[in-house]
């Protein structure tokens, strides 16, 4: 009798966290999809960079706070924190994904949102690769099937949008170097401070708000101590710390803040991996919201390739690696 309520009690706990897994997957995907569109339309090109980045690691500092206030967990938080247990979790990925969000607010200004979006999901890869490296996380034959066509649907969107030649610059050397390269290097450290992530709060036990607070607050040291001679330190020092801000220049840098959240909260509940398919989800969206306000329709390339991201997803979830057990 007890065994049963045991069990009943365990399948409630599994369904309520599916239910939040699949609430903030959806938030998360609706922020990946429309974050390039807000950027684009919102900040202004002499935005510097790093007061971008800078203010939506604060932002997130403060959100996060607030979370652990609200959930109660905050006063508990304070006296266990250690500072090398906080360097050791979040140390790392912090300062990985620091440099990442530098990358992608590069890429966001000189590439198509839908390119943008597309090859940012490549991170999922990584994820992937990088999981197994550090997690020994492995996957079943569907998932890895699953990935495969994903890779697919990639391909089939580099070519429709290989085709119609709208990206954000005109020169294609500044397309390569200012919009490819970076979003790429951003997918392959992303994928590596994913998995990192992943272990400090499965392994480690930290919780996701205090490891997007830890990781900001270190994120943020990094980038200050990137100003002293970087051309974006120089700059803030010319031109002040809020040039060529405007005050829409606000809701993408909150929005992103938001994002940063929900990342940690998906990475806690399911798996870098899993937040992998997010972003290709997020394709949709960006196709969506870029007929909608750019008035681009998707490419014929692109209205395969969703149908595949769909599946895949799909058949990832459908089919998880379970680990054969040994004969006695």
């Amino acid at each position: 009798m007890a065994s049963t309520k045991s069990k009943a009690k365990s399948s409630n706990n599994h369904s309520g966290d599916n239910s939040k897994v699949w609430f903030y997957s959806l938030l998360l995907t609706i922020q990946y999809g429309a974050q390039p569109l807000l950027t684009k339309r919102c900040i202004r090109q002499e935005v510097i960079v790093t007061s971008n980045v800078l203010a939506c690691e604060i932002i997130k500092v403060i959100c996060g706070l607030v979370l652990m206030a609200k959930d109660g967990s905050l006063n508990n938080a304070l006296k266990e924190w250690t500072l090398i247990g906080s360097l050791s979790a979040s140390g790392l990925p912090a300062a990985i994904y620091a440099v990442q969000n530098s990358l992608l607010q590069i890429s966001y200004k000189n590439l198509d949102s839908l390119t943008f979006s597309m090859l940012n999901q490549t991170k999922l890869i990584f994820t992937a690769l990088f999981t197994y490296i550090i997690l020994r996380q492995r996957q079943s034959i569907q998932q890895i099937g699953a990935l495969f066509i994903l890779i697919l649907a990639a391909v089939l969107l580099s070519i429709g949008e290989g085709s119609r030649k709208d990206y954000g610059s005109d020169d294609p050397d500044k397309i390569v170097l200012y919009g490819i390269i970076p979003v790429l290097i951003a997918s392959v450290l992303s994928g590596f401070a994913s998995a990192l992530c992943q272990w400090a709060s499965q392994v480690k036990k930290h919780s996701a708000y205090l490891m997007t607070v830890e990781m900001s607050l270190v994120g943020s040291l990094c980038l200050l101590a990137s100003t002293y001679k970087s051309p974006d330190g120089e700059a803030m020092r010319q031109h002040g710390f809020f040039h060529g801000w405007t005050p829409l220049t606000m809701i993408p840098v909150f929005i992103n803040a938001v994002g940063g959240i929900l990342v940690g909260l998906v990475t806690s509940y399911a798996g870098g991996v899993r937040k992998g398919f997010v972003i290709v989800s997020a394709l949709c969206v960006t196709a969506l919201l870029q007929f909608v306000f750019d008035g681009k329709p998707p490419s014929s390339f692109c209205l395969l390739a969703l149908p595949l991201v769909m599946v895949s997803i799909s058949i990832y979830q459908k089919y998880p690696y379970h680990a054969k057990k040994k004969e006695t």
